[in-house]
C-alpha cells in the first residue's frame, strides 16, 4: 500500500469507494433512508473535485486500486475520511490518519477535529481522539447522529 496526495483523475473512483462504503458498511449503524441522504446515487462530480481539491487530500492505494482516502483542512478539521468497504479494519486508515496528523505538525496545527459517524466513531477513539458532544445533523432531509471528536497534537 502506498499513500499519496490526490488528483483529479481519481475522483470517479473515490465517490464510488465514498458510496459503497457508506452503503455497505455504515448501513449497519444508520437507516437505508439516511444513507441514501448521506450518499446519493446522484453526487456531482465538479462538486467532489472542488471538495478535494481544496484541501490537503491524501489517497492510499494498492495495486492501481484506491483503497482509501482522507481530507485534512488548514483549521485541523479532518472531513471526508473513508476506507475501502473491502479493506476496512487492515490498518489503512490509521496509516491516512499518521499522514495527516504530519502534515497537520508542518503546518503547525495543534489539534485535529473531525465528525464521526457512529461507525467511525471506535477508530478515532482508538486513535486518541475524545468526543466532545455527540450532534443530530440534517442530510437531505434525514437526521443523522455523529460525534465531534478532536485530538491535540504535538
Amino acid at each position: 500500500m502506498r499513500l499519496r496526495i490526490y488528483e483529479i483523475a481519481d475522483t470517479e473512483e473515490i465517490m464510488k469507494l465514498f458510496y459503497d462504503t457508506v452503503h455497505e458498511v455504515n448501513i449497519h449503524d444508520y437507516t437505508q433512508e439516511q444513507v441514501d441522504a448521506w450518499a446519493p446515487a446522484n453526487m456531482d462530480i465538479d462538486v467532489w473535485i472542488k471538495g478535494l481539491g481544496s484541501k490537503f487530500t491524501y489517497v492510499a492505494e494498492e495495486q492501481g486500486k484506491i483503497i482509501g482516502f482522507g481530507e485534512l483542512e488548514a483549521n485541523g478539521h479532518i472531513d471526508r475520511f473513508y476506507c475501502h468497504k473491502d479493506f476496512q479494519r487492515k490498518g489503512i486508515g490509521k496509516k491516512i490518519l499518521k499522514q495527516l496528523e504530519l502534515k497537520a505538525k508542518s503546518l503547525k496545527i495543534e489539534k485535529l477535529f473531525t465528525e464521526a459517524s457512529i461507525t467511525a466513531k471506535p477508530f478515532f477513539e482508538s486513535q486518541n481522539f475524545i468526543v466532545v458532544k455527540q450532534q443530530e445533523v440534517e442530510r437531505r432531509g434525514q437526521k443523522l447522529i455523529n460525534f465531534i471528536m478532536e485530538k491535540s497534537i504535538e
